[in-house]
């Protein structure tokens, strides 16, 4: 497994309100991806990702008790599915505690978690419409404007 990060992954309550934190209050630009459900914004070597903290959850497989379940994910992201296989298969065997195994997901990609140790959950995905450049870093799509998100 490639030591890289790719993607951090914030459960919020409101992922409107904090795309416009960080648009309008940071002057950010978001990816071009069209959901009023999720927003990214590349971060240079790494993607900001602002998902529903029960989105997370559910996607995770882990119930939002406000206890154990902490809102913040961090990602990796293999060039193929058998790449997720093989690093999910790792970080069980480094002891992180197997909580999804990598399967297809909604999103049209594959992915998995592992709760590492001090509780925080570690994603184990591929995306086949984000590629990863030689150095591993991941190519999110271009912003469309300078304008915040609207809804249609």
């Amino acid at each position: 497994m490639e030591q890289r990060l790719t993607l951090v992954t914030l459960g919020v309550d409101d992922v409107a309100e904090a795309r416009r934190f960080f648009e309008e209050g940071l002057g950010w630009r978001a990816a071009a991806v069209d959901s009023d459900e999720v927003a990214f914004f590349d971060c240079g070597t790494c993607a900001l990702a602002l998902f529903g903290r029960g989105s997370l959850a559910h996607d995770a497989t882990v119930t939002d008790d406000g206890g154990r379940f902490i809102p913040v994910s961090i990602a990796w992201n293999g060039r193929s599915r058998a790449e997720v296989d093989a690093a999910f298969a790792k970080a069980v065997a480094a002891g992180g505690d197997p909580v999804k195994a990598p399967e297809e997901v909604f999103w049209g990609g594959y992915s998995g978690y592992v709760r590492i140790p001090g509780g925080h959950l570690l994603e184990l995905a591929h995306n086949p419409d984000w590629s990863l450049d030689e150095t591993g870093r991941m190519q999110l799509p271009e912003p469309a404007s300078c304008a915040p998100h609207k809804k249609p």
